[in-house]
């Protein structure tokens, strides 16, 4: 393409998941979320201050801020600004980004609403000309912020311009965005005003509200999904809320029968079945509603974006039941997906009717070269170089005799879902493969499925697909194994005898697609068990150095990084065994934190220096207590020695869990300790 072709940088600045992207014409150069980059789960971008995020697309794209064509921004609490103090308002305000420099290059710069971008994200990756785009989440921008058209459709809700939009229906076409309806609510769970379980008035914070009582975070829907096969359904959906005359009417009488803070594993059977009651909830009121937006919109394709549309137990529903002919969800359907939308909006209005891209592969991060591979590599002591002449060969090897494989392969994923890019597999014969996985690497929940990931040729030979599998690359849908299926893959079956499939094509993801092929030439199974790269709390690993950490802090047998294998050396054991030395960084005041904040309470925080410019890492006050003994001459085990001595109650994997949070924070570094063979 020609310097004709437009640079387009797309921005989601929402409360959670922020996110960049880059568009050269039409096509998608990079994309990445802000969390990967600085290793805080769900971190955000506040648009007047330095984002990881962006440094890492221009860097990628290998242009600079004045190449940029447009800038299109999605924000949330942009368009709150008012609520803030007057010295936080710069912070949320694009105009005082120093990277973008908006006014020195005089880059026209475009907000767009919450989901409006996330609509488009849809429907540009969709390859459809035409759809009905159904938005559903918890929350966007306030109803008085939207445009007059969409106002008028929310006052149907009767909030007077305060409410926020919650759920949306447009149709779009090549050269029509028209939006059909709009559904708004107060939000009442903002005014912290609640004991117990908190009122909700989505379908989104329905499901938030529900992982706050049981498991005690807000962001934890997708947990409330995997726990919901193992309860019953035993309060009705219309106690949640009811559809009425196309209006959504959420209730209190849940929220009435939780008014205590006990936290799962507490009340067990209660809360699997809250879980089960949420999701039949959200069953028996989205799936009829989409059918009669089957007919309000006229469309025979429908693309859905939004938290909700991470919910692959409904996707099922939908492709099945809708009415629709076909069914896209874009990979990143959650709050880094408005970034794209945000995009090809600006695209759009650059070039009325330009042309778009389906999209099946979501690998839109940069591909790390061998010279990266190997700085990661020789800085981490504890990790060696496996010589193999088929690394593909070798990691089948090593799953057909149970072992835990990581692999790493061209450019990360843009969304929540590991597709292979960053992942890692086991056999899915296990009986005991989901323990394994959770005990030894995930050290998550024991209830949380696992998905399989299979070779699209024996698709339908293993699952239940119906006629459709525009959902299936992107591990959004629940499928039912065939029958007699099911019993020779305990690990990648879940307690309702279901599957999170993702089907992979061999033009898609060649390699991947040959080491599943592998191992069905040794087991007779085309299939493997996938999870995203990284333990619970942390995102999924972006780089080399990240990935080989995450092998030495976890018990995954091999890594496979491009070309080349890795694993532990045979006289490491556990971090402990190495000496953590400090790096440069500056204590800040906790004042900095702001508004929007996914921050913990108890912390402190640090400015650190990352490939991608400076990053404000918070690290909660034990893991601070850690770094206090690192003096860069004493292991782990010795500062485990020396805290006790000075009266911490600790044991090997507080220092250890420390260890990990510091390193990921970029506040240590990791060398050999004396008497090893890496010294």
């Amino acid at each position: 393409m020609g310097r004709s072709e437009p640079w387009i940088l797309g921005l989601s600045t929402t409360m959670h998941n922020g996110s960049a992207c880059i568009l050269k014409g039409s096509e998608l150069i990079v994309a990445i979320q802000e969390e990967r980059l600085s290793r805080i789960k769900r971190d955000t971008i506040r648009p007047g201050t330095h984002s990881l995020a962006i440094q890492y697309c221009l860097e990628t794209a290998g242009i600079t801020y004045r190449d940029l064509d447009l800038v299109v921004e999605a924000p949330l609490l942009a368009y709150a600004g008012r609520l803030l103090p007057k010295p936080m308002r710069r912070m949320f305000d694009l105009a005082h980004n120093p990277q973008l420099r908006v006014r020195e290059s005089g880059v026209e710069v475009l907000r767009l609403p919450h989901h409006l971008a996330h609509a488009m994200s849809a429907y540009a990756l969709s390859g459809f000309q035409e759809a009905a785009v159904l938005v559903a989440d918890g929350g966007g921008t306030l109803a008085k912020d939207l445009p007059l058209e969409e106002q008028a459709l929310a006052a149907a809700d009767g909030t007077e311009g305060e409410g926020w939009e919650h759920l949306s229906l447009y149709a779009i076409t090549p050269t029509e965005v028209r939006a059909l309806e709009k559904h708004v609510s107060l939000m009442p769970y903002l005014d912290g005003a609640w004991e117990g379980m908190p009122p909700f008035a989505s379908l989104g914070h329905m499901f938030s509200s529900a992982a706050y009582q049981i498991f005690g975070n807000y962001l934890d829907a997708g947990k409330v999904m995997g726990l919901a096969p193992y309860g019953r359904a035993t309060t009705a959906a219309t106690d949640f809320l009811t559809l009425e005359n196309g209006r959504f009417r959420f209730k209190d009488a849940v929220c009435g029968r939780f008014r205590h803070a006990d936290r799962w594993p507490l009340r067990k059977e209660e809360y699997e079945d809250l879980a089960a009651s949420v999701q039949g909830a959200l069953e028996a009121t989205l799936v009829p509603y989409v059918r009669n937006a089957r007919d309000t919109s006229n469309m025979t394709h429908l693309c859905y974006a939004g938290g909700v549309a991470l919910n692959s137990i409904v996707n099922e529903l939908l492709v099945t039941s809708s009415g629709f002919e076909r069914v896209f969800v874009p990979p990143a359907a959650e709050d880094s997906g408005p970034a794209i939308g945000a995009a090809y909006w600006g695209l759009r209005r650059l070039r009325s009717g330009a042309s778009l891209r389906s999209a099946r592969v979501d690998s839109l991060g940069r591909t790390y070269d061998q010279g990266a591979v190997a700085e990661a590599a020789r800085a981490l002591p504890c990790v060696q170089a496996l010589p193999s002449p088929d690394p593909l060969a070798l990691a089948a090897e090593r799953l057909r005799d149970g072992q835990i494989v990581a692999w790493f392969q061209g450019g990360s994923e843009f969304g929540p879902r590991a597709l292979g890019q960053r992942s890692i597999l086991c056999d899915p014969r296990l009986p005991e493969g989901k323990a394994i996985l959770n005990a030894r690497v995930k050290h998550r929940e024991a209830f949380r499925p696992f998905a399989p990931v299979i070779m699209e040729e024996h698709l339908r030979d293993w699952f239940d697909v119906g006629a459709s599998d525009d959902l299936l690359p992107h591990m959004l849908r629940i499928c039912r194994f065939r029958k007699g299926k099911a019993f020779l893959v305990p690990a990648a079956v879940h307690v309702d005898g279901t599957g999170r499939v993702q089907s992979v094509r061999r033009d898609d993801a060649p390699r991947l697609w040959r080491l599943l092929a592998a191992f069905y030439k040794a087991t007779g199974v085309p299939m493997l068990v996938n999870t995203s790269f990284n333990i619970m709390g942390e995102p999924i690993v972006e780089s080399p150095a990240d990935a080989l950490w995450c092998l030495a802090f976890t018990d995954i047998d091999i890594c496979v990084v491009g070309e080349s294998v890795f694993g532990t050396r045979a006289d490491f054991r556990t971090v402990l065994d190495l000496i953590p030395t400090r790096t440069q960084y500056r204590r800040r005041r906790i004042l900095e934190r702001v508004v929007g904040s996914v921050l913990p309470e108890d912390s402190l925080l640090f400015s650190v220096d990352t490939p991608y410019g400076s990053s404000m890492q918070p690290v909660e006050r034990a893991s601070c207590a850690v770094l206090k003994f690192v003096d860069g001459r004493r292991t782990g085990h010795q500062l485990l020695t020396e805290m006790r001595r000075k009266g911490h109650q600790l044991v090997d994997k507080d220092v250890a869990r420390a260890l990990g949070v510091l390193y990921r924070a970029r506040l240590i570094t990791i060398m050999p300790s004396k008497g090893s063979r890496a010294a």
